[in-house]
């Protein structure tokens, strides 16, 4: 049987708007224990940022993090996949294009989730490194 991206994906991701600050949203990432937040404006998805933007686009930057706000450190050449896309989409997506995270949209493009690749490691191979990493509890 085919599986779903809904099956495997985080459901109501965790959502800011552009204006946020870098230090607020690294503050939510530490309090959730998640390494990546979607960037929407109203209910219009327009960036994905990691922890990994917030180094290497903000704070290597030198700017205050307090003023510098997600909409300079969002990634926003997304690449989506659908709920109902299959598992092995998700995958080629993120392959073809190199990314670790895919927002999850629904027909109208409103965010819905968020599927990363420990996400897939988690339900195509629990016993690989990866998958146990992923499915470990996050250390704060």
């Amino acid at each position: 049987m085919t599986q779903r991206v809904s099956d495997v994906m985080t459901s109501a991701p965790v959502t800011v708007e552009p204006q946020t600050s870098v230090t607020a949203v690294a503050r939510m990432m530490r309090d959730e224990g998640i390494g990546a937040v979607l960037v929407t404006e109203g209910e219009r998805l327009r960036g994905l940022v990691s922890d990994r933007d917030l180094v290497v686009r903000a704070v290597a930057e030198g700017g205050d993090p307090n003023r510098t706000t997600v909409a300079n450190a969002c990634s926003d050449d997304l690449v989506t996949v659908t709920p109902e896309d299959d598992v092995g989409r998700a995958v080629e997506v993120m392959r073809e294009h190199a990314v670790r995270r895919v927002p999850v949209v629904d027909e109208g493009q409103h965010a819905v989730g968020i599927v990363s690749i420990g996400d897939l490691a988690i339900e195509r191979d629990p016993e690989s490194a990866l998958g146990d990493i992923s499915a470990a509890r996050p250390n704060t």
